[in-house]
């Protein structure tokens, strides 16, 4: 691509690396590129971070043609930046697209234009312990005109936020509350894609969970309201009798990068792995035997999450005593250690940024 360059002319304060939370501050700059059925894609530009201008009658607005991403960059200890298989993130997003009719940003175009982009503002890579720069490209309609219909024309962007731990626990056990009324998607929906309505959809469940002191929400599947699906931001993960389960693929569940990864180093590690459906009374009857030994969370912002507790109806399950397990630790050290450059990359997943 050729990319026009508009440098900031003040460039902002950078914030302090050992209080970033998750999603809270931006870089200087951002990734912008359009689309119209007439040009198709054209004007790929890195630009200061600023407001987008759209018509009253933005298509998305009414009726939520968007899609979008999230992936990391990483600082070694060297100085290098690495990313984390920025091309599984690409094909997800033309997934995506194909489901809510709209054009597929093609995979080279995606990894160049995230790759551009961290490089222009690669000094908001931080370097603190447990921190990185979290990616968002996302892409919307937005023609101006009122009627359900795909539209013509289109932008994709990428913001860049110097982040750390997306939950304030950290890498600490959380609490879960499984949803038994709600429904976050079925097969045939969009469930497997990723779309801002999957999201919106999912608020209320989350509410519900704050309310009992719960971090996040397991939906079950959508027509029996029997089978554990997914975590509200993440796929999740069971250890039940030495073996592992979780949901398979199959239009209801996201296929996440990190779930993608984690369950690769697990076969290698020789574990059997389960990608069928696991009933909640099943989960629950483990959880309460003590065959469930480990639960956790998969995903890009908080990589993997330890689950220390199941909420469902009257009942509940600890897990391993509230503690994160050694197994789930293990995971999250070496991923995480592939990432930060601390671990070889026997996998080939990292890409530098030069």
């Amino acid at each position: 691509m050729n990319i026009r360059v508009e440098k900031i002319a003040v460039p902002k304060q950078k914030p302090d690396e050992k209080n970033l939370g998750f999603g809270k501050f931006y870089t200087d700059h951002m990734f912008v590129m359009d689309y119209d059925s007439h040009k198709g894609w054209h004007d790929a530009r890195i630009v200061p971070y600023g407001p987008i201008p759209l018509e009253p009658t933005c298509v998305t607005l009414h009726y939520a043609q968007e899609t979008f991403e999230g992936l990391k960059a990483y600082r070694t200890a060297e100085g290098k930046i690495l990313l984390f298989r920025p091309e599984m993130n690409a094909r997800r997003m033309i997934n995506s697209n194909r489901r809510l009719c709209m054009p597929e940003f093609p995979e080279e175009m995606f990894v160049e234009a995230v790759k551009a982009i961290v490089k222009m503002d690669a000094d908001w890579v931080p370097s603190e312990p447990e921190t990185s720069l979290y990616i968002r490209p996302f892409m919307f309609a937005t023609e101006g005109a009122l009627g359900v219909h795909a539209a013509n024309s289109y932008k994709f962007v990428i913001v860049l936020s110097p982040s750390g731990a997306y939950y304030k626990e950290g890498v600490n056990p959380v609490r879960i509350l499984i949803e038994d009324e709600l429904v976050r998607a079925v097969k045939g929906g969009t469930g497997f894609a990723k779309c801002g309505g999957n999201y919106a959809a999912s608020i209320l469940g989350q509410v519900k969970a704050e309310k009992k002191g719960c971090a996040q929400v397991l939906w079950l599947d959508g027509v029996e309201r029997k089978y554990v699906e997914e975590v509200g931001t993440m796929n999740v993960m069971f250890k039940i009798n030495n073996e592992i389960y979780t949901a398979p693929i199959d239009g209801s569940v996201l296929p996440g990068v990190t779930r993608d990864s984690i369950l690769h180093i697990l076969r290698d590690w020789g574990y059997t792995v389960h990608e069928e459906r696991l009933s909640v009374d099943d989960l629950m009857a483990a959880g309460h035997s003590g065959a469930l030994e480990e639960a956790f969370g998969t995903g890009t912002a908080a990589v993997i999450s330890p689950i220390g507790e199941f909420i469902y109806k009257e009942d509940s399950v600890k897990i391993n005593d509230f503690k994160t397990g050694e197994l789930t630790q293990k995971l999250y050290d070496y991923l995480t250690g592939i990432q930060w450059g601390k671990e070889e990359d026997k996998y080939g997943w990292t890409t530098v940024v030069e």
